[in-house]
């Protein structure tokens, strides 16, 4: 029921809140989101490489709920995605979303436990064990594990009130947009959402090629635009910042 559900206060998607975010869950502190301003080559040079994910907001347009609709209704079995008893042994760990407003940290932890971040993890953090937790369960109890996470739950409240972006009164309200994870694994280019149906496989990538290569926006986040585009749409409200080592 509705007003049973737990609902939490909606992240900015700045790189303070996302940064403080990742400390506090278990990324090394050599880690730091950066605002993304375009995605034209010449404007991403202060982001060093190789970059570890990207996290967006989106709009949901009606051409891009028309293609997730469809999309989602032919995705197929997601439980190939759940095997095994550790994290190595799955492809990706993908966590179906089950808490109101909580999607800018269900994308962050898609980043976060997928790809070369995870590899980064530190010893005995929370990320470390929800990845370890995580890895054997399937999509319900995936879940359910993370909707009674705690330490989940209470860094994602002690970095709610940063950032500019003014509460929504009412908890319930629809704010009409998306956070998505964009990471590398498995030399491929995934899109990340809990409100999907599962994880999405949007293509190859090649070895020297990051999610802020040409291909990997291309297939990604450049999908969408082009998406709104060609439908004539104007809603371009995308925010994006990105994962990349700390300059010293």
């Amino acid at each position: 029921m509705a007003e049973e559900k737990k609902y939490f206060i909606m992240l900015e998607n700045n790189p303070e809140v996302f940064t403080t975010l990742a400390h506090r869950l278990g990324l090394p502190p050599t880690l730091t989101f950066y605002d993304i301003y375009s995605l034209d080559p010449s404007d991403l040079t202060h982001i060093p490489r190789p970059c570890l994910a990207l996290i967006v907001i989106i709009p949901l347009t009606p051409a891009w709920d028309a293609d997730r609709k469809a999309e989602d209704a032919r995705l197929g079995d997601p439980t190939k995605y759940y095997h095994g008893n550790s994290p190595n042994e799955n492809p990706i760990i993908w966590f179906q979303q089950t808490i109101g407003h909580a999607c800018g940290s269900y994308a962050f932890l898609h980043c976060a436990v997928n790809g070369p971040a995870s590899e980064l993890i530190q010893p005995g953090s929370t990320l470390e064990q929800l990845r370890k937790d995580a890895a054997p369960l399937l999509k319900d109890e995936r879940a359910k594990m993370l909707y009674d996470n705690q330490p989940f739950e209470e860094a994602h409240k002690s970095v709610a009130a940063m950032g500019d972006t003014a509460v929504p009164k009412d908890r319930f309200e629809q704010l009409g947009q998306h956070f998505v994870g964009y990471v590398k694994a498995n030399g491929r280019i995934w899109e990340l959402e809990g409100s999907r149906e599962g994880p999405l496989d949007r293509g190859e990538l090649g070895e020297d090629e990051d999610v802020l290569s040409p291909k990997a926006l291309q297939l990604g986040l450049g999908r969408i635009i082009r998406l709104e585009q060609e439908s004539r749409g104007r809603d371009l409200r995308f925010s994006c910042i990105a994962l990349a080592p700390k300059i010293e």
